[in-house]
């Protein structure tokens, strides 16, 4: 599976999640936080996809609720990679 189509099912699983998602030119590289309690993926447009990619992950794999969406198995491994790191 390609690099843009995980990132696409990684911010997809991100919104089931609850995540709102914002696509800019930051300069600071692809951030998470919270905004007056909703929790936000800022993501750098000047990241490459892979960058993208590995932060939704490292959000994904912090979220306990992510075991229960239904994943492919290329990001589902992915994310259990970042777990266990």
């Amino acid at each position: 599976m390609h690099t843009v189509d995980l990132l696409d099912q990684a911010l997809t699983a991100l919104r089931a999640l609850g995540y709102r998602l914002r696509e800019e030119w930051l300069e600071r590289g692809t951030t998470e936080c919270e905004i007056q309690g909703q929790p936000w993926l800022f993501i750098d447009l000047a990241d490459s996809p892979q960058e993208r990619l590995q932060a939704a992950a490292d959000v994904l794999a912090r979220e306990t609720a992510t075991r229960r969406l239904e994943l492919a198995p290329p990001l589902r491994g992915l994310i259990e990679k970042r777990t266990a790191a």
